[in-house]
């Protein structure tokens, strides 16, 4: 399709412990290197944070919310206004999901049909119809990096009949939002679902790799499934896709253990509204685990929240600060926790990057998880992430 380009710089043993990869994701606003996490910017912002923050931080790619944006402001004032990256003043990529997420999250107030899927607005209860044609035509006003075909998310854990159900609208789906795409200028991912059945995700996973998609998209996960039981599926998706060139990206995973492993496992792209939701609430991701900012003990506090954190609230600004603006309930708060949580993120894949360019990565793994404290974890004084 021409909009993307990537290339695996350090594949993979042919056989050994990990799949992990290193590569190169080149897109019409830059270059993004992977694995790579990219920042939720739902409503055309990361909550709390401007450009300039995320440049600090670390940011090559961020995700916009197509439902979002499409109720409001509405994709096509967006598109007169010169289109989302003038919109939110971000230079660099911007990936779009496809707005099926939040649309089929809606319970009671949407109806799924073969043709599209009809809801009430969360704003204004007015009655809106998403289809495949129409998710892809606000993408394309939008004008992100990346579109992404309209699918049906079911939770992991649904009955059988529901997961295939959605699977077989979701490949419908991938082929009409194919169909429908037609700007030369943005890449378009598919995605896979079929839940936690093995013969469905490997079917799924199989007839979205042989549509000409830029990208693989591994839907349907970071939800009510088990840490073994998302491996397990992430695996034999990998497994079918063994030889394929494009990038893979696991939908909806945020903390750091969980994209450690997801990366171990051969995937290229993440994303999640995590790191700056917990920021929110007061939670600060540090090596081997995280600490509540809420906690008494921290108003007397005159450390960093990490020593050696490069972000703006650690290089200016102490534990007892940040108390006393999270009690206080000064906006700030929220930007500096932020401004450090995507900070530890960002940087936390640079060194999974750093140990796949110099061969080391295996030898690294027990540094990376004691970094990323495995959410079984416990410090002194730490809570773990």
């Amino acid at each position: 399709m021409g909009a993307a380009r990537f290339e695996v710089l350090a594949p993979p043993p042919s056989s050994g412990p990990t799949r992990a990869r290193l590569g190169r994701l080149e897109l019409p606003h830059g270059v993004v290197e992977t694995p790579q996490f990219m920042p939720v910017g739902t409503n055309a912002t990361v909550k709390a944070l401007d450009p300039d923050d995320l440049h600090a931080v670390g940011a090559s790619i961020i995700l916009a919310n197509t439902y979002h944006l499409a109720l409001r402001p509405g994709h096509e004032r967006i598109a007169r206004l010169g289109g989302l990256h003038r919109f939110m003043a971000w230079d660099r990529p911007i990936l779009t999901d496809s707005g099926g997420f939040q649309v089929v999250s809606l319970g009671d107030l949407r109806v799924v049909d073969d043709e599209a899927v009809t809801f009430r607005s969360h704003l204004d209860g007015s009655l809106q119809r998403f289809s495949p044609e129409h998710a892809i035509a606000v993408q394309e006003a939008l004008g992100a990096d990346v579109a992404v075909a309209l699918d049906q998310p079911v939770a992991p854990s649904s009955p059988r009949p529901v997961v295939a159900e959605a699977a077989e609208r979701t490949h419908r789906w991938a082929e009409r939002s194919l169909a429908a795409h037609r700007r030369p200028d943005q890449a378009l991912f598919g995605i896979v679902q079929g839940g936690l059945e093995p013969d469905l995700r490997a079917a799924s996973t199989r007839f979205i790799a042989g549509l000409p998609f830029d990208g693989i998209c591994l839907g349907g996960l970071a939800g009510d499934e088990t840490p073994e039981q998302r491996a397990t599926t992430i695996d034999l998706a990998v497994d079918e896709l063994a030889g394929d060139p494009r990038p893979r990206y696991l939908m909806g995973l945020g903390s750091p253990a969980d994209l450690l492993a997801a990366v171990e496992r051969g995937v290229d792209l993440f994303d999640s509204v995590l790191p700056a939701r917990v920021a929110r609430n007061g939670q600060l991701w540090v090596p081997g685990g995280r600490l509540n900012i809420r906690n008494q003990r921290f108003l007397d506090d005159p450390a960093p929240v990490q020593e050696d954190c490069p972000c703006l609230l650690c290089r200016r600004f102490s534990r007892a600060y940040l108390a006393h603006l999270f009690r206080a309930q000064e906006l700030l708060a929220y930007r500096l926790a932020t401004c450090h949580n995507l900070t530890f993120t960002l940087d936390f894949m640079a060194r999974i990057r750093a140990a796949l360019r110099a061969g080391t990565f295996p030898a690294s793994l027990p540094e990376l998880r004691s970094r990323a404290a495995p959410s079984s974890a416990r410090a002194v004084g730490v809570q773990s992430a």
